[in-house]
């Protein structure tokens, strides 16, 4: 099996091409133009991960929702479960930029943080 990534660390863009074999390991890997897409390109495959960035509701805030995300990236098959997660959250005003709303996440031993200031309405 073929398969293709974008890499996305830095701005080259390069396509990867992964040849795939029957126990899902990877039997060849080419288009990468640095060893860092190279890294990318396994970790996609193997365990891919990305950073969630969404709102949490406010109470007492000049903005009905405030901006979050997490502080590193969480397997991406757990992404619906954090979005169900967030969407039952609440935080009072004011919150400062970086505060921890959620420490260890979903026990995923990442934070999920204020993405801005802000004040009381």
């Amino acid at each position: 099996m073929i398969k293709h990534i974008t890499c996305t660390v830095c701005p080259l863009s390069c396509e990867i091409t992964l040849e795939i074999g029957e126990n899902n390991e990877i039997i060849s890997l080419t288009g990468n133009r640095c060893n860092r897409g190279k890294v990318y390109a396994t970790k996609e495959h193997t365990a891919p991960e990305r950073t969630l960035t969404t709102t949490v509701r406010v109470r007492g805030g000049v903005h009905p929702l405030l901006p979050v995300r997490t502080d590193q990236p969480i397997p991406k098959g757990k992404l619906k479960e954090a979005m169900l997660a967030t969407a039952q959250l609440e935080v009072e005003a004011p919150v400062k930029m970086g505060t921890v709303i959620v420490e260890n996440f979903l026990d995923l031993g990442v934070n999920l943080v204020a993405s801005r200031d802000l004040e009381r309405g």
